[in-house]
């Protein structure tokens, strides 16, 4: 009615300036003629044909305005009441709707059925009326018919729902729902859009089988984290730490929310839970239990909600795998096709477990009885393996393979299933330990029911009689049920070709800077980044603790730090909850070496190491406390400890032009920044034994 008004005071004007013209010239008319003339007010153009068409003219342009007048306030009447009908009926569906969603964002009830829905097609941002609208249909509105009904007929008498009213009007966008291809999706999302104004749930994170409608909603991330595990989420921490409202999306191939690897191959094995492969909840040394993820559902927002979220957060895309990288254009294309653009993106693909090449050729049988171990379904699958056959073989003497073989070992004695661990090496872990060290950690190993064959070089491996046969080249031959391979990891450098990012020839990974950046506005972190230390040169680790501290840095550069890397990440293995170590730096057997031991006692173990600390991810327990500088002695520099079957606890040194690059602290717990401190000076000592004493190892 506002609007009626409005164009009656603009019309009304007009109409009474044309009368009075009109009156006015027939006046003027007149009195040219020496004699008055009588004005017919009703009928100023009547007379004799021919005379007053100036007036006929003005007749008809008030005429054609005020028909055109009544004609555009009829319609904007029209126009009034229908969207009185459209925020009528919309606010009433949507109020149904709230009473209808469960309460839990991934519980999704069967649809109903409805009143049939005019058959007008909607609009593309209108919701599907069947998906999203209630069963139950409710008597309209008074008033004139909706625009539906008004330019085509029904197809049958039905009752009018709430859909139509949304079906008929297009043109107004609709803010209270969110559009979805899927009834699944659209349900999932229907509570926290339908209620902005009120505090929601965070909704847990998209998985593989429902992301086709939030890929198709969410194409833009200003921070864009390509892999879901350690570094990743260490990233994301770290970028909204500096940024709270920071909207950060994580994409994995993986079908699991971020979680720690560790536990896969030591704390899990020990748990007394029969469903442990299901809540993959474990209790550490120190009795305490706490999950795999880093954290639970609720943590993280539904990926399509992540532009819309007024504070930013965090969301992972899981099941999805990245296989193009356009970097001039900021955007990568997903294994569905989908594209996602980015402002900023860190690369933290990990590596994936390198297999023989024996096995490779063997064929299907060999291959679909090895476990190449990784991830969570590679647990699930050999924790399900190991108690339904007799015999299984870890090839691999590395920090995986041993501490498998010491987990496997341990279930030996309760089911009788015979464990053997083959390796190249003379002894466990041979590539890290000195010679000494290794052969005492071998013999630890087979007290733990594994059996050892050292020097053993893989030739073939062939499935006959219900069993593998491993040939070694030495001729000895080696059948077992199942094979695990544990002989390393390969960086996944998948994304370097479309990328056009450099892989480095050494040691693999992408080659990144102090920084870890790849390009002006691209980082790498974790298991794939190949970054220069400024202490030790450049490098590529693989490991727990590695991956925090550089998705942590790269987290925080993606934010305006600019700062290098400068931490000395740790590494740990434990050899069950009596035998363990840390390390830092570079940790290699053809390195000279100088070890300093001590006796052990009951403290010095894994197990009373967290249950000092509390955790079991001994990175998480590290302080940056400062250490103190050790004190240089004139003393001549000692040999390599030699205290025969007595290295309870102790300090290997690791050498480089007399200059100490790595350390090793076995059995010896949360002295980690006095390690950090010692590589970080970069200084020649001439007595060791006097460094070791900053270690504490001879305190009872």
């Amino acid at each position: 009615m506002l609007k009626c008004r409005a164009v009656w005071k603009k019309l009304a004007p007009l109409a009474r300036e044309s009368s009075t013209l009109c009156r006015q010239s027939v006046r003027r008319a007149g009195l040219n003629n020496g004699r008055p003339v009588r004005v017919q007010v009703a009928g100023m153009s009547s007379g004799p044909l021919g005379e007053g068409g100036e007036n006929k003219l003005y007749f008809l342009l008030v005429a054609a305005a005020g028909l055109g007048g009544v004609a555009y306030a009829y319609k904007v009447v029209k126009d009034d009441q229908r969207a009185y009908l459209e925020r009528m009926s919309r606010s009433h569906r949507t109020a149904t709707q709230k009473v209808a969603v469960p309460s839990k964002p991934h519980a999704v009830p069967e649809p109903e059925p409805q009143a049939a829905p005019l058959s007008q097609e909607p609009s593309p941002g209108a919701p599907d009326a069947e998906a999203v609208a209630p069963s139950e249909t409710t008597e309209p509105l008074p008033g004139p018919p909706s625009a539906a009904e008004l330019t085509e007929p029904p197809p049958a008498p039905v009752e009018e729902s709430e859909s139509t009213a949304t079906a008929a009007e297009p043109a107004e966008p609709l803010p209270e729902v969110v559009a979805e291809s899927e009834p699944t999706a659209a349900a999932a999302a229907e509570t926290p859009a339908a209620e902005p104004a009120e505090a929601q749930p965070k909704v847990v994170a998209e998985s593989a089988d429902s992301t086709s409608a939030s890929q198709k909603i969410l194409s833009h991330a200003p921070y864009l984290l390509i892999g879901g595990g350690t570094a990743s989420f260490a990233a994301a921490r770290s970028i909204r730490a500096r940024d709270p409202g920071a909207r950060v999306l994580i994409v994995t191939d993986e079908p699991d929310l971020p979680y720690m690897r560790p536990p896969l191959s030591k704390e899990l094995w020990f748990s007394d839970d029969p469903s442990v492969t299901e809540t993959l909840r474990f209790k550490q040394w120190n009795g305490k239990e706490r999950s795999i993820y880093f954290q639970p559902l609720s943590f993280y927002i539904h990926p399509e909600e992540l532009n819309s979220a007024e504070n930013g957060g965090v969301a992972v895309l899981t099941g999805k795998k990245v296989i193009h990288m356009d970097v001039r254009g900021n955007k990568v294309k997903l294994d569905d096709d989908t594209e996602i653009s980015y402002d900023k993106c860190l690369i933290a693909t990990g590596g994936v477990p390198r297999n023989i090449q024996a096995i490779e050729r063997a064929g299907e049988e060999v291959t679909k009885r090895t476990t190449l171990f990784r991830k969570i379904e590679d647990f699930k699958s050999l924790e399900k393996v190991s108690r339904n056959i007799k015999s299984i073989t870890i090839i691999g003497g590395g920090f995986l393979g041993s501490e498998l073989a010491c987990a496997l070992g341990r279930r030996s004695t309760e089911s009788g299933l015979e464990v053997i661990q083959m390796f190249p090496e003379k002894g466990n872990m041979g590539k890290v330990l000195p010679e000494y060290l290794s052969n005492w950690t071998t013999d630890k190993v087979k007290k733990e029911g594994v059996k050892i064959i050292s020097e053993a070089l893989v030739k073939s491996v062939s499935y006959r009689d219900d069993k593998l046969e491993i040939q070694l080249k030495d001729g000895r031959l080696v059948k077992t049920d199942h094979i695990v391979a544990a002989v390393g990891l390969e960086p996944n450098v998948d994304l370097a070709k479309s990328a056009g990012l450099e892989v480095d020839s050494d040691f693999g990974g992408f080659r990144v800077n102090a920084e870890l950046q790849a390009r002006s506005n691209i980082w790498v972190a974790g298991d794939a980044a190949c970054f220069y230390d400024i202490r030790l040169g450049r490098r590529r680790v693989e490991h727990h603790d590695h991956a925090v501290v550089s998705g942590r840095l790269a987290g925080e550069n993606m934010t305006g730090a600019s700062k290098p890397y400068w931490h000395q990440s740790m590494f740990w293995s434990d050899l069950g909850p009596d035998v363990g170590y840390e390390a830092i730096g570079i940790v290699d057997s053809s390195l000279p070496t100088v070890g300093v031991f001590a006796k052990a006692t009951a403290k010095d173990t894994p197990k009373a190491a967290t249950e000092q600390s509390g955790t079991g991810i001994r990175s998480e327990s590290e302080t940056e406390d400062t250490a103190i500088s050790p004190v240089a002695s004139s003393a001549p520099a000692p040999t390599v400890a030699e205290q025969k079957d007595n290295y309870g606890k102790g300090v290997i040194f690791y050498l480089r032009d007399k200059v100490v690059v790595g350390i090793i602290l076995w059995n010896v717990f949360n002295r980690m920044p006095v390690a950090r401190k010692i590589i970080k000076d970069g200084e020649e000592h001439a007595d060791l034994n006097e460094v070791a004493k900053l270690f504490n190892i001879h305190d009872d």
